[in-house]
């Protein structure tokens, strides 16, 4: 079948097969090799391009449905404004690896800023969902995103634009497709694009310390208590810990679908010992008492993939202290039962137990310091729990003991 389409700008005409899909046609027949072919069945993202002002998957859209519209590949973004702030954040944040998917995710971007503003970044991570990264781990990513999103040129430009969501197909009038945000897309820049600004250094997180007592276990379930002292006022830091998804940000590996209904929550926990790696979805229930600033969280799920399953509780209570220089600190105890299941119960012997759960509270305290020192600091979703991590934390906890002992004889 013959087509004619504008790509890129550039009117062309071509004879394609009427199962020819478009990522092909760009990649084989125009030369244009930016558009990358993944999966190929339109869930990884990296064929990405815009048709009509909006993006879609080349990799599963026919040639021939393109006929009389408007393609833009990555290559067509070389002189755009906000394509140009894009590739410097991308760049400045270490976005990329491999880069395989980095055009797709490019235009993903630009549509995604050009669309919404003030997105948190579990929000921007939701919203760039649709692309696959298997490099990154996407922190850059969304720390490129974010940078650009907040970028006061780019809120004007937002501001001043009309466009309320994708623009016509190419069954309009020549005079409407004139005056669509889709053509006024494809003008030329009116200006370079502005050089971003470095993103402030964050100082290093505070070390505080947890104390964790004996494991006990009793009919399949593990116990142990742990605590630690923070410097902040008892009343910010139950202001942050009452928040159930405040605190799940807080906590490696945890995060939770939205804020509590009725007392009740979803969510999930990634963990990853050497070769196991295990999401676990499940729900739970949360009670607060405010008067005695404790709150308890039980909740059960599972994970598909290894067969585990795990039910726990965790009760903490904030009592109010003093630092050492005399300023309002708050003494956080916690109270921690669970129980394993299935490939991860391993994790259930008494001195892995006891060796993570002092690793995973010196991580959730210095996070819940660092939100209440400078909420920016600590991003949405800390990442898996790490059996790397903890190994080289570990590692670093025999070795330093061994030396006090060493240097006490």
């Amino acid at each position: 079948m013959k087509i004619s389409l504008t790509l890129n700008g550039r009117p062309v005409q071509a004879d394609v097969a009427p199962r020819t899909n478009l990522a092909d046609f760009i990649r084989e027949q125009m030369l244009l090799t930016g558009t990358h072919v993944g999966c190929e069945h339109g869930v990884c993202g990296a064929c990405t391009v815009e048709i009509d002002g909006e993006i879609a998957r080349s990799c599963i859209t026919y040639a021939v449905s393109c006929d009389g519209a408007r393609v833009r590949t990555i290559e067509g973004f070389d002189d755009d404004a906000l394509m140009a702030r894009l590739r410097t954040a991308f760049t400045e944040e270490h976005a990329l690896q491999c880069g395989y998917c980095t055009p797709g995710m490019l235009v993903a971007a630009r549509d995604l800023v050009r669309r919404k503003s003030a997105l948190s970044r579990a929000e921007i991570r939701t919203e760039m969902s649709g692309n696959l990264c298997r490099c990154t781990g996407y922190m850059g990513i969304v720390s490129a995103i974010e940078r650009v999103m907040n970028d006061g040129d780019v809120q004007r430009e937002a501001r001043q634009s009309t466009w309320l969501g994708p623009a016509p197909g190419p069954q309009v009038s020549s005079a409407s497709a004139e005056a669509s945000p889709a053509a006024v897309l494809q003008r030329p820049a009116a200006r370079p694009a502005a050089p971003l600004q470095p993103r402030p250094q964050r100082a290093p997180a505070r070390r505080v310390a947890v104390t964790v007592g004996e494991v006990e276990e009793k009919d399949g379930i593990v116990n142990l208590a742990q605590s630690f002292v923070l410097a902040h006022p008892r009343a910010e830091v139950w202001r942050l810990l009452s928040d159930p998804q405040a605190a799940a940000a807080c906590m490696p590996g945890a995060s939770l679908d939205g804020p509590p209904v009725d007392g009740k929550v979803k969510g999930r926990m990634e963990v990853k010992l050497g070769p196991v790696a295990a999401s676990f979805a499940g729900e739970g229930t949360v009670t607060q008492y405010p008067q005695e600033f404790r709150q308890v969280i039980e909740g059960q799920g599972g994970d598909k993939k290894s067969g585990s399953r795990v039910r726990g509780r965790v009760d903490y209570r904030l009592t109010e202290t003093a630092s050492p220089d005399g300023t309002p600190a708050t003494r956080v105890d916690v109270l921690i039962g669970y129980g394993l299941t299935g490939m991860l119960a391993q994790i259930g012997r008494s001195g892995i137990a006891r060796d993570l759960a002092r690793h995973m509270g010196e991580v959730f305290a210095q996070n819940i310091d660092a939100a209440l020192t400078d909420p920016a600091s600590v991003p949405a979703g800390q990442g898996g729990i790490s059996g790397i991590s903890l190994a080289f934390a570990l590692i670093s906890e025999r070795v330093r003991a061994l030396l006090r002992r060493v240097v006490g004889r």
